[in-house]
């Protein structure tokens, strides 16, 4: 829902942290979650440690807002639906996010949030469906060769997004 960006947002942040640079990572150096090439994509200009270091919440939130939550409709998605769709989107791409969404409520997964995708939607019940996509986002990421190194932590967002996302729908079943 349209009121629930900034929440969306710091819960995200959350999860997120601040600056890291794993060599393991594919992202490669990261702050607040957000990946040096996407953020020289957004800026329009190569940066450096230094930049990334000095993001902020404010610098990242006009991105996350176009790039990931307008790209997954979290406006018109369903409160707690829209947070765990929006996490999802920020952690392994609105695209994918999207097709996650498509596939639980079974209409063509072609990673654009239409009026199909939105009318399935509407049709279940908001907390069935954080629950649902919890499930379909943790089997995609247990299958990622970099499960090993990042799992628990994974784990660990999957589970506290969903549980928070179902609260969210005003039921515990999430």
């Amino acid at each position: 829902m349209k009121e629930n960006f900034d929440a969306a947002l710091q819960a995200v942040l959350h999860h997120e942290g601040g600056f890291v640079n794993h060599p393991r990572d594919p992202g490669g150096m990261t702050n607040l979650g957000c990946t040096k090439s996407v953020w020289e994509e957004w800026v329009m200009h190569p940066v450096t440690e230094a930049d990334m270091r000095a993001l902020t919440p404010a610098d990242v939130a006009p991105l996350y807002k176009a790039k990931y939550w307008d790209r997954v409709k979290g406006d018109e998605l369903p409160t707690g639906v829209d947070y765990a769709v929006f996490d999802a989107a920020i952690n392994s791409g609105p695209g994918r996010a999207a097709k996650w969404l498509q596939e639980v409520v079974e209409v063509t997964a072609d990673g654009a949030i239409g009026p199909a995708t939105m009318k399935a939607v509407m049709a279940i019940e908001p907390s069935e469906l954080v629950s649902a996509y919890s499930f379909k986002r943790m089997d995609f990421l247990q299958g990622l060769p970099t499960w090993g190194t990042f799992g628990k932590g994974w784990g660990r967002r999957v589970t506290e997004v969903a549980s928070a996302a179902g609260g969210m729908t005003g039921s515990t079943l999430a």
